[in-house]
């Protein structure tokens, strides 16, 4: 049955992905994905060991679709100008996908994505960023952190519609992107 449906651990993902960004991460689940197919949910697990392994593969996805996003948005910048078409970039994949950027706040075992450098990858783009600051550690690490948390609670409460005042979304995220400029150029030692 699985043939006929043409199943393979990449339709699986990209399935999973879709549907979670309809539905959210945490309702993607085998039997929604089988229905889907029009297959059994025991046709899937000749493909993927479990739900855990759907979702990390979503997960994996994602953070790659987004390291593009930001990677082609930062190229040939610096400064201000790299903070800044860092912070939309985020913001813009964060609110278009929001299940697949769920996808990549779960907790992750390292055994799942140990061959792969996509989250290596995140990393390294953040730095890149970054390093117009002119941080070592530790205060990179924190600066960074900053950033993630910063961009995750802005565009996690965005996308759940919670600002409910006047001002636009957008004319506060620029100004929160221009704050963070300021405070990593004065980042303290």
């Amino acid at each position: 049955m699985a043939a006929h449906a043409g199943l393979t651990v990449e339709r699986i993902t990209r399935a999973a992905a879709e549907l979670a960004d309809r539905v959210g991460i945490e309702k993607v689940t085998v039997s929604a994905l089988a229905r889907q197919f029009g297959v059994k949910d025991a046709s899937f697990y000749s493909h993927v060991k479990n739900l855990r392994e759907i979702r990390t593969r979503v997960a994996l996805l994602a953070s790659d679709e987004m390291n593009r996003a930001l990677a082609a948005a930062i190229a040939g910048r610096s400064g201000a100008r790299a903070l800044t078409a860092f912070a939309d970039a985020y913001r813009d994949y964060a609110l278009a996908h929001p299940g697949r950027y769920a996808a990549t706040q779960l907790p992750l075992d390292p055994a799942d994505f140990a061959d792969t450098e996509v989250l290596a990858r995140s990393v390294e783009l953040t730095y890149a960023v970054m390093r117009h600051y002119r941080l070592e550690e530790p205060a990179l690490t924190d600066a960074a952190r900053l950033l993630r948390s910063t961009f995750h609670g802005f565009v996690s409460i965005e996308a759940a519609g919670g600002f409910h005042h006047p001002r636009a979304a957008a004319d506060s995220w620029h100004r929160i992107v221009t704050g963070l400029h300021h405070l990593l150029g004065a980042w303290p030692s």
